[in-house]
Order: C-alpha cells, then structure tokens, then sequence
C-alpha cells in the first residue's frame, strides 16, 4: 500500500510539470522566425486574431508543439520499460540502437518507396516499428544467453554497436541519392522535427493512446522486473513472456516517436531517472511523473534549438543530446 502522503506529493509533482509544460508551450508560442505577440495569443486561440496570427499559431506554432509533447511522452515511458526489463539504467532507445533501427527502415522506405512519405504519415509509424521491431530483435538475440538470461552490460554494448552500424548504412545509403532525399535524412539523423502538421500528429496519436495506458496498467508488472525471478514465478509472472510484450511496447512507442521527430536520444534515460529521483522507484508513482517531464523535456529542447541559431535553428536532437550526454557520462561513472 502506498502512502497517502507519497501519493500527495506525487499529484503536487503532476500539477508542478504540468504547469512547466504550459508555460514553455506558452513561450514557445511566442517565439521563432514569424512570432505572435503574446498579448495575442489567448484571443487567437478564442477566435479572435488576425489571420496572419492565426496561420502561424493554429499551422505551424501548435503542430509541432504537440508533436514534441506526444514524442517526449513517448520516448519517456519506452525509456521507462527498457530499464526495467533489462534491469539496466543506461537503457534508453535512442542509445541501443532501436531508434536506429527505425531510422534505417524509415531511410530505406523514404529512398526507394515509389510514394512521398510526406503522403503517407499514417504508414511512417508502421514502417519505423518494423524496423525498430528488427533492431530490438537482433539486440535481444545477441544479448541472451540460455542459461543467464538477459545480460545488461551485452544488451547496452550491442546495441550502441548496432546503433553506429545502422547510423553508418545511412550514409551509405544516402551517398548516391538525390539531394531533397539526402537532405531530409540528415534532417532526421540531426533530430530536426520534420512531420510539424497535423496528419503527423493523427498518426502517432493511436499508437500513444493504446501504449501508453497498456504500460500503465502493466506497472506492478515492470515492478516485479526488479526482484529476483524466483519471487516474480511465485506470483505467477512468466518473465519472458511480460519482458517480450513490454518491448514491443517499448518499440512501438520509441517508433511512433522518431518515426515524426527524427532521431532523438536522451529523453528516455533523464526523464525516467529525474521522474525516479523525485518520487521514488515504485512504477505506479514515477511512471504518469516520468510522461510530463519527458514531454516538457523535448519541448524545452526544440524551444531552445529553433531560436538560438537563425531561421533553421538547432534540430531538437542535437540540444537533447547537449544536456543528455554529461548525464549518461555520469551515469556511467557512477554505475
């Protein structure tokens, strides 16, 4: 049984970033290439501003807001389950090469599909999922071992190892293509927030909205992932079979996510570890926690990078791997 005073200060945590996200969404409103003055703001999100003010705030400001929430979100609770089921720290899809995966599948579909993957947003997530689901696969094989199951420090090096694989066949890949192709790859890669408009946002949302109260309700589960696996059999948990469900859980989220913002690393590993620090390890606690920083994280992130450096700004990926970094370096040192 939690206690009624954990649970107070877990809704206090809630409400706190909840209110962070509105703010960042609010500055991030304001700010950027075509700015809205913030005393317009409120009255065009009523109706009533200008229709110049309108088009930016309603077609450009607030899809690629909400993209960055969902995304965040996303890669936050996918960071989450990778941890646990690996019983690792430094697990996040960005770093063991899943995100990878999704990115090679996406570059593939994007080089030699006979369609614009601009035409297609609700088949971008499905194409990244395969090959995330691919990535995820051959890290997993390659890391057990029948007779000690999973080992965490061969899952992390074999998937930065597949990681910097795939990263190099697509520059193989892009080496000969054309330079509208080559340049939204790159854009990819950079974690550029490429799919800012709506469609993009109707193609990720299912995958969220089924995922994300599935690994909810799976909580107590990922809690059973940290005691030994005598005591989870005795309560009845076939280990395998939850540790194979929560990663394709994990995928689906991680893919869904990059499959629209590019390649973005490092949310899953700070927002889980912060969520944990703040209210403590328990799922059904850090888990909701762990969903608002990583959304108000990537927002924060894409804020900063389109508005420190000229019209094109910095890709949200390069400031998350900014901050992120350092962590993962002191993470590493510290375990």
């Amino acid at each position: 049984m939690i206690h009624p005073s954990i649970i107070k200060k877990q809704r206090l945590l809630l409400a706190l970033f909840t209110l962070l996200i509105f703010i960042t969404v609010f500055i991030g409103m304001g700010l950027g290439y075509s700015s809205v003055s913030y005393k317009n703001i409120l009255p065009t999100i009523f109706g009533e501003g200008t229709f110049k003010d309108e088009f930016v705030l309603f077609s450009i400001r607030m899809p690629r807001i909400i993209i960055t929430l969902l995304s965040g979100m996303a890669l936050a609770v996918s960071g989450a389950i990778l941890q646990r089921i690996t019983r690792n720290d430094l697990a996040d899809p960005g770093i063991i090469g899943i995100n990878s995966g999704a990115g090679a599948a996406i570059a593939l579909f994007f080089l030699y599909a006979p369609i614009e993957a601009d035409s297609f947003a609700m088949l971008i997530p499905v194409v990244a999922f395969l090959g995330a689901f691919a990535a995820a696969l051959l890290i997993y094989l390659f890391s057990f071992r029948k007779n000690e199951g999973l080992q965490p420090t061969r899952l992390i090096l074999t998937g930065i190892g597949l990681s910097m694989a795939l990263s190099g066949l697509m520059i193989v890949l892009i080496s000969s293509a054309e330079r509208e192709k080559v340049d939204f790859i790159a854009k990819w890669l950079a974690g550029a927030i490429w799919g800012s408009d709506w469609p993009f946002i109707w193609a990720i949302l299912p995958w969220l909205a089924a995922l994300i109260p599935f690994t909810f309700y799976k909580a107590q589960r990922l809690n059973l992932f940290g005691v030994s696996a005598p005591v989870s059999i005795g309560v009845g948990m076939s280990m395998e079979k939850e540790r194979f469900t929560l990663l394709l859980t994990a995928v689906g989220l991680s893919a869904a996510a990059v499959s629209i913002t590019g390649g973005i690393a490092f949310i899953g590993l700070m927002a889980p570890h912060l969520a944990k620090a703040l209210i403590g390890p328990r799922h059904q606690l850090f888990l909701p926690l762990a969903t608002l920083i990583g959304g108000w994280l990537l927002i924060l992130a894409d804020t900063i990078g389109r508005n420190i450096a000229g019209p094109e700004g910095i890709p949200a990926g390069i400031v998350a791997a900014l901050i992120g970094a350092p962590y993962f370096i002191y993470l590493l040192v510290r375990k």
